[in-house]
């Protein structure tokens, strides 16, 4: 039996938002503030400079995934880190998308080289993540995400797992601070690559 990796997807593994700004530029005539803690207040219409509101904001997302996710580019470091860790643990994508995109998820992923079983999530990982690292049953998992809300929701429902904040996207990962419930930062998979391999090394979960 092997350690678990349970790795998000966009802002980890593929950059999304700098290709979701190029879209909203060209197809929609929206300015997209990428260096912006909330998505809901960082679209910003040209054409009256109004703000594109919470629930416009959620279609926007549905018009990219799965339509533009062609448009995605692997973060730099990302598939060699994988394939290195997989030598030595099971690798799980968690992915908040909607269920229908699952299909385009592991195609695109392989597409890139990346193929590993893909699960679709809404809302908070913390359960997933609990129901995963049950039905692995190794003791040792370490789960990967760039959204403090996701760190938070892990810590609260499987303490055990080992909880590595990343965001692979420059000009967002400067203005974000460390997740308050991950155990590191680490926003480069070179780095990551070893921080991860020590925690499958000690062969110890995570102090609650």
């Amino acid at each position: 039996m092997k350690p678990l990796l349970i790795c998000d997807c966009d802002e980890v593994l593929l950059h999304m938002v700098r290709h979701f700004r190029t879209w909203l530029d060209e197809a929609h005539d929206i300015d997209f503030t990428i260096a912006h803690g909330d998505f809901s207040t960082a679209m910003t219409r040209r054409s009256d400079g109004s703000t594109v509101v919470r629930d416009e904001m959620w279609g926007m997302l549905d018009g990219f995934f799965p339509a533009e996710m062609a448009r995605q580019t692997l973060v730099p470091h990302a598939r060699e880190a994988l394939a290195a860790l997989a030598e030595q643990a099971d690798i799980v994508i968690l992915t908040n998308l909607k269920d229908h995109c699952r299909s385009h998820r592991i195609d695109q992923l392989a597409a890139h080289g990346i193929a590993h079983r893909v699960d679709c999530n809404q809302g908070g990982k913390g359960n997933p993540v609990a129901a995963l690292v049950a039905e692995h049953g190794h003791p040792v998992t370490v789960f990967v995400d760039d959204l403090a809300v996701h760190h938070e929701s892990v810590a609260r429902h499987a303490p055990g797992v080992h909880r590595l904040h990343m965001i692979s996207e420059p000009d967002l990962a400067t203005v974000t601070p460390a997740a308050a419930h991950a155990h590191a930062r680490i926003d480069d998979w070179r780095d990551a690559r070893g921080w991860i391999a020590e925690r499958f090394a000690s062969g110890l979960p995570a102090a609650a």
